[in-house]
């Protein structure tokens, strides 16, 4: 929805409803124009803000690819804003690792490395680790049911698009990111929570670049071990099976075509 019009705007359309009607479809044509003209909201969300979420998303997806150059110029065409906003937006996904900035060359998508790749699931292993132990110690009905829930409906969904071979399915996707913020979501550290939500996504960036190689594997089942261990409350075997289903993906990403360097260029 478009951005409120400040008072002076409102109080002069009041008033024309004691003009003629021509006078009306005027004064009402004037503040369309007033209102579109005001690039401050889209949607509820800043234009910095909508920027930052396509490129995340594409970044994520793998759409962008490691080391491609991001100028400000092409994207603000391709948004069609003001470079302002654009330059806001790479600033904000600089400060989350998934974009550099680099003296006298501008902006461009981090690259990956095993080196890094490896780091990130021995950073998912403790906190995800820990924050799973704290929920079963802290075991409540509302987590439990809502662990059952997200298992269930991630089980109803395939993780290929129907026709589409090693095509990831967007719905699958989105339903494997509720079920791993559930799990950990019962520790009752919001701080845990969201520094588990940014190592899984930037796990992610690595699964999906390799996704069309990665070979079937049936990971609904892993993640079914995982809830059995946690609502049978024994948190050991439940990190245990939480590793060893990061060790996995781990392993078929570096066995993958797409494999990152062990080094980042």
């Amino acid at each position: 929805m478009w951005a409120a019009l400040p008072t002076r705007n409102t109080s002069v359309s009041l008033e024309s409803s004691r003009l003629p009607c021509a006078g009306v479809a005027i004064i009402k044509k004037r503040v369309t124009k007033t209102v579109r003209r005001n690039p401050a909201k889209k949607g509820g969300a800043t234009l910095s803000t909508t920027v930052y979420q396509e490129l995340r998303s594409d970044l994520l997806a793998g759409r962008l690819k490691p080391g491609e150059k991001l100028r400000a110029e092409a994207l603000g065409q391709r948004f069609s804003i003001a470079s302002s906003p654009i330059r806001e937006a790479l600033n904000r996904l600089v400060s989350e690792g998934f974009v550099l900035l680099e003296d006298q060359k501008g902006f461009r998508v981090a690259p990956v490395s095993e080196a890094e790749l490896r780091e990130l699931v021995r950073a998912r292993c403790w906190i995800d680790g820990a924050a799973v132990t704290e929920s079963i110690r802290q075991f409540d009905v509302a987590w439990e049911e809502s662990l059952v829930l997200a298992l269930h409906r991630l089980s109803r969904v395939s993780r290929w698009e129907s026709g589409h071979v090693a095509t990831p399915d967007p719905n699958w996707e989105q339903l494997h990111r509720e079920f791993h913020r559930t799990l950990v979501a019962g520790c009752g550290s919001r701080w845990i929570r969201r520094i588990s939500e940014q190592l899984f996504d930037a796990a992610e960036r690595y699964r999906l670049l390799a996704a069309q190689q990665i070979p079937e594997r049936n990971e609904l089942n892993e993640h079914k071990a995982i809830v059995e261990a946690c609502l049978a409350r024994n948190a050991a075997e439940a990190v245990r099976l939480l590793e060893a289903h990061y060790g996995k993906t781990f392993s078929v990403i570096m066995g993958s075509p797409n494999a990152p360097a062990q080094r980042a260029d």
